[in-house]
């Protein structure tokens, strides 16, 4: 192999490694033959330009490594981009607009933040939220008014903004 300072032994186990890479990175025998040939004549190359190799295995393995993705790159056909592959899926903003505006729920006051829950769980009525809390019909009103207003300003929305746009 033209390396004064390695065996044969070494070599042969050297070879075995990369071979066994080379297969796991490879889709025939015959590719994996032609990267781990590409990968020796590099190291032959680099060692007799004069390279000081202290890991001839990491070293080996990396060039392995980087012949398997020019390959792969050389052979898989790529596809255009394209403004639309480039564009956040419809639901994006919406799902940002859930976790902000759960957050903003969880800052509340821990009364008005639960009936806030029960309202974003799909429970609208005040008789029935007052009956799960187990608190008066009007101060249900009163804590969801004031929630409500609050999640409009940490929200940025019109004071006038529909309930609905909020939850």
């Amino acid at each position: 192999m033209g390396m004064h300072s390695d065996t044969r032994q070494d070599f042969d186990h050297l070879l075995a490694r990369l071979s066994a890479r080379a297969r796991r990175l490879s889709e025939t025998a015959s590719e994996a033959d032609d990267l781990v040939q590409e990968t020796v004549l590099s190291l032959i190359r680099v060692q007799h330009d004069g390279a000081r190799i202290d890991d001839k295995e990491r070293y080996s393995m990396t060039v392995l490594r980087n012949h398997a993705r020019q390959h792969w790159r050389k052979t898989r056909p790529t596809e255009p981009l394209d403004e639309e592959m480039a564009a956040a899926p419809e639901s994006g903003p919406a799902r940002l607009a859930c976790a902000d505006i759960a957050a903003a729920i969880e800052r509340l006051p821990s009364a008005q933040a639960d009936l806030m829950r029960l309202v974003a769980a799909g429970e609208t009525s005040p008789i029935a939220l007052a009956r799960l809390t187990k608190v008066p019909q009007g101060t249900v009103m009163s804590r969801l008014a004031r929630a409500r207003a609050r999640l409009r300003i940490e929200m940025g929305m019109p004071e006038q903004a529909p309930v609905a746009d909020l939850l």
